[in-house]
């Protein structure tokens, strides 16, 4: 049977791809790798980048060319057949790595080519550099019974963050909103009204059925007015995989998450350290737990007071202007939403018709050859794994091919929520064979309606802008080697730097005169929204900003403090730093994906510490002009193409001239003077 993971080229056959595919397909290549290293490391002539480092990268491209399509899968498709395949593999992938990190003859051979300096570029010594600290952090200086132990936390660690994973993608399939009359949705917007007409359709039902996904969350729980049912689906989406809500203790990821930092606890011991938070900071900017909580806590004492002055006046507004005299956590986004409309008379959906998708893509890219002279067109691509799927090459001015992507940009069932970039195929150059970069990009914006294009929010403007961001970082790399290319090495407190100064644009009169024009006749946003829109840029700025220093406390400390009571941390968290009351029966932690099932575990922090530099780094175009060619270029340069090539903060400097700032964060956020006080 002819196996489609085991192309060695091209891009992956999605529509070709089964589950019986993926267990023979990795067991062959991982017994191929092990054969291949072996091989290596017997060779008698002395070890260089060519002999060793180079062939390796390419046995890591053969095994991520195989997975990459497959863990991609399991995101946008996820059926129970390929969910038995992936985790079947996945601690056989942990064996495999753990190998690598504890095999001591491979770790000598790597610090053997990194003595040899005068022969290497700063990529490779920067690459060599790495790998020899990740061969430490993987235990390759554990004795033979603590790497045995160091091996089984890793596979445990790798089924329990996907099945993490699972029991949200489970628990949201499982709920569902039902509403059989039309009175009750007084005040959705007629977009989800529609999309909610359809799924009950798909479903064989009468009237409108909402999915516990992001759309139909927002759809209710800013704007539905009736109170009922915004309770209803802030109880079920704020209890996700818990032992609360309407599905209590049925996908419960309690035990999972303590089992997690159990043995998160365990791993950091065995390697050294006194917390995870030590090891994770050992790849990230930051230099300790104590320097990430110093930046959190002085971020609270500016922010906290603005954001409870913004939560007394949305109580007072409940009070006066909406009859609640109690405002609970389902009533916050709703009335704020409300106070939006009256301070500014603008809302999110007033502003939905000026963005049609089609519209917002085709500014995006003319922003992005003004700025950097990069071109994206679309193409067709053979091979997906929806019909909704869309495919696009981004070229150099001489119209020579930097790198492709894949959007997929529709919520549907089985998908996983949010938004988020990964990377397909990696740039890799092979003697004169040049691997292209190709990206994913994901979201779960609402689809399009009739003959209708999909509306976006402004706030999914801003999200199609950050994820195309770290889009630009991966496929604009002129980085050949693999393990710096794009944002491959690059400190993961710096990775955000590209996406969040890609949305500084969604808000300015200049780039939105690319990326907006009415479904209906096509002009842009006036000058009058956008005045609107602007003022509203800060609105309730402090109460976003403690929502996410409560994030990032919470895994920071909890991953410091090396406990497995999580519930008492957050409850520690929250009373330090949040303003808005928070119901005994939400379970926020449970669907913490980001530090349970990604890569953010002791390192949410990232966010606002990239923010900083991100801003600094978008006031360079304000002072220059915004698509000052000259700017976009050095920012190009300097940033985009280096990936993970150098130091971080090296590269900022020489973008900047100078080490980020914190100015240009304060004021956008419109914190100035919280600040100096």
């Amino acid at each position: 049977m002819s196996n489609p993971l085991l192309l060695a080229d091209g891009l992956p056959d999605f529509a070709a791809i089964r589950p019986e595919h993926v267990e023979p397909a990795i067991d062959n290549i991982l017994a191929e790798n092990r054969g291949a290293i072996a091989k290596l490391l017997e060779q008698s002539q002395p070890f260089t980048w060519s002999n060793l480092v180079e062939p390796l990268e390419a046995l890591e491209d053969r095994l991520s060319r195989a997975w990459s399509p497959v863990s991609h899968l399991n995101s946008v498709a996820n059926t129970p057949e390929l969910r038995a395949a992936y985790n079947a593999c996945l601690p056989k992938l942990s064996d495999y790595g753990t190998e690598l990190g504890h095999n001591r003859a491979l770790f000598d051979a790597y610090r053997e080519v990194r003595s040899a300096s005068d022969s290497l570029d700063a990529a490779q010594r920067k690459i060599l550099d790495d790998e020899i600290r990740d061969f430490h952090l993987a235990g390759v200086d554990l004795p033979d019974d603590r790497k045995s132990r160091f091996k089984e936390i890793q596979q445990e660690l790798s089924q329990l963050t996907t099945k993490f994973e699972e029991n949200l993608i489970d628990a949201a399939a499982a709920w569902h909103l039902k509403i059989d009359v039309e009175h009750r949705l007084r005040g959705v917007p007629a977009d989800a009204i529609e999309r909610a007409r359809k799924l009950a359709e798909e479903h064989d039902a009468q009237g409108w059925w909402f999915a516990l996904d992001h759309p139909g969350y927002q759809a209710i729980v800013v704007h539905a007015d009736d109170r009922e049912l915004r309770r209803e689906m802030y109880t079920a989406w704020s209890t996700r995989a818990s032992d609360q809500g309407p599905a209590a203790s049925k996908f419960d990821n309690t035990e999972i998450m303590r089992r997690i930092l159990s043995l998160r606890a365990e791993e950091s011991r065995l390697l050294g350290f006194d917390n995870f938070a030590e090891v994770s900071l050992a790849t990230k900017m930051a230099e300790s737990p104590a320097s990430v909580l110093e930046f959190l806590h002085g971020l609270v004492a500016r922010v906290r007071p603005a954001a409870q002055v913004e939560f007394d006046e949305l109580r007072e507004f409940a009070s006066r202007e909406l009859d609640l005299a109690d405002l609970a956590a389902w009533d916050v986004a709703w009335a704020s939403e409300k106070l939006r409309k009256a301070r500014y008379d603008i809302s999110q959906e007033e502003l939905r018709p000026y963005f049609p998708l089609p519209k917002v893509l085709d500014g995006l890219f003319a922003i992005i050859e003004k700025l950097y002279g990069l071109r994206v067109r679309e193409t067709g691509v053979a091979s997906s794994w929806h019909p909704s799927v869309r495919f696009f090459e981004i070229r150099n001015a001489d119209d020579t091919l930097r790198g492709s992507l894949y959007m997929d940009l529709y919520a549907r069932p089985h998908k996983r929520g949010g938004a988020w970039m990964d990377e397909a195929l990696n740039r890799f150059r092979r003697g004169d064979e040049l691997q292209k970069p190709v990206a994913h990009l994901c979201c779960n914006f609402g689809a399009p309606s009739g003959d209708k294009p999909a509306l976006l929010s402004h706030d999914d403007v801003q999200t199609l802008f950050h994820e195309f961001g770290h889009c630009l970082h991966h496929l604009a790399t002129c980085v050949d080697y693999p393990a710096a290319a794009g944002i491959n090495g690059v400190e993961w407190d710096a990775v955000e730097l590209p996406s969040q100064f890609h949305e500084n644009f969604t808000w300015d009169r200049e780039a939105l005169d690319f990326i907006s024009g009415h479904v209906d006749t096509g002009e842009v946003l006036p000058d009058a929204l956008h005045e609107k829109l602007l003022a509203t840029r800060n609105f309730h700025a402090g109460l976003f900003l403690v929502r996410q220093l409560e994030f990032a406390l919470f895994d920071m400390k909890l991953h410091a403090a090396a406990t497995m009571d999580f519930e008492s941390v957050l409850q520690a968290v929250r009373s330090e730093v949040t303003v808005v009351p928070v119901p005994a029966f939400n379970r926020f932690a449970h669907g913490f994906s980001h530090i349970f099932a990604g890569g953010y575990s002791a390192g949410y922090y990232s966010y606002l510490w990239a923010e900083v530099m991100s801003a600094d780094a978008y006031a360079a175009f304000e002072e220059a002009g915004l698509f000052d060619r000259a700017t976009g270029e050095r920012f190009l340069h300097a940033i985009l193409e280096k990936g993970g090539s150098a130091n971080a903060g090296d590269l900022f400097r020489d973008f900047r001239g100078r080490p980020p700032v914190d100015d240009a964060f304060l004021r956008l956020h419109g914190i100035e003077a919280a600040a100096q006080n």
